[in-house]
């Protein structure tokens, strides 16, 4: 028998053991998904169709309700106030992360001392757990004894009752949460201005094409694949926000600051409502996708061209 009648099935069998290796390395991740992220997500839609609560850990028994979760959801009286004060949270956090993170990715993209120490120290709002960064923030918005406000008072300002007075308070909770994503934007879009031939802008100051313009001509058009996933991750992960809110003003003062995703945590864990609960952060989870789908599919087309 000759050589080539014999190569293609040790071929085959190189393949099939190359298929076998990867997917030895793939099952553990994907077993890892399913149980701590997809039987959660099963779990919450299921009980969200449950009268699911804490009579359930005892019996057992979650009668079926089918959609009277939502209808309840979706008619309190905190339903629409929740959903208008997430949309302004979640438009005001990512207009201020994604403008300043632009503006500081464009900084940090020249070269001059201490550069990368500063980029580096750029990163601790983003690794500091959000309930430790809330409760200093807490502190330093405090109308007596913050330090905002004194210093407001030395330069002859009035105090300003950031964190009661529900004139205020959702505007409050938006800076800090804008501080908060502010690292996670400069380091996507610093990464994709990197990502920028050079002789780019070389040609265009060529032409006399520098400033505004090669930022509005040669920067933005190539960063637009980045943005669209910077500006698509936030929304996602800003209409989720718990930790800012529950740590500064838990949804108050006379519920200012109440969102879809408090709504959801006060009704779970402390009304013990857990299908109800449930039905509010499914309802969330849908705005984020429609969001989402609508976003990547108005910007497909320019990304793919």
């Amino acid at each position: 028998m000759t050589s080539a009648a014999i190569a293609p099935p040790t071929r085959r069998r190189r393949r099939w053991r190359d298929d076998l290796a990867g997917a030895l390395f793939v099952i553990p991740a994907g077993v890892y998904i399913l149980f701590f992220f997809g039987y959660p997500i099963v779990k919450n839609l299921t009980m969200s169709f449950q009268e699911y609560t804490t009579k359930t850990f005892f019996t057992g028994e979650a009668p079926w309700v089918g959609l009277q979760n939502y209808v309840t959801a979706i008619s309190s009286n905190l339903f629409w106030p929740a959903m208008a004060n997430t949309m302004l949270f979640t438009l005001g956090s990512l207009a201020g992360q994604f403008v300043i993170g632009l503006a500081l990715a464009l900084f940090f993209q020249k070269r001059f001392p201490l550069g990368t120490i500063m980029r580096a120290l750029l990163l601790l709002p983003w690794l500091l757990p959000l309930i430790v960064a809330s409760a200093t923030w807490r502190s330093i918005l405090d109308q007596d004894s913050g330090i905002l406000n004194q210093f407001l008072t030395a330069i002859g300002l009035d105090a300003v009752p950031w964190l009661t007075s529900p004139d205020v308070a959702l505007a409050a909770v938006i800076l800090v949460n804008i501080w908060v994503g502010i690292p996670f934007n400069v380091t996507l879009l610093y990464g994709g201005l990197q990502d920028i031939p050079g002789e780019l802008y070389e040609a265009a100051s060529l032409d006399g094409a520098t400033g505004w313009k090669s930022f509005w001509h040669i920067t933005l058009p190539n960063l637009r694949p980045v943005i669209g996933v910077t500006l698509v991750l936030g929304v996602v992960y800003t209409l989720k926000v718990l930790d800012v809110i529950l740590g500064l003003t838990g949804g108050g003062p006379a519920n200012a600051t109440q969102t879809i995703a408090i709504r959801s945590y006060q009704t779970s864990f402390i009304e013990f409502e857990f299908g109800v609960g449930a039905a509010f952060s499914n309802i969330l989870i849908l705005v984020s996708l429609v969001f989402a789908l609508i976003y990547l599919r108005s910007t497909r087309k320019p990304v793919d061209e």
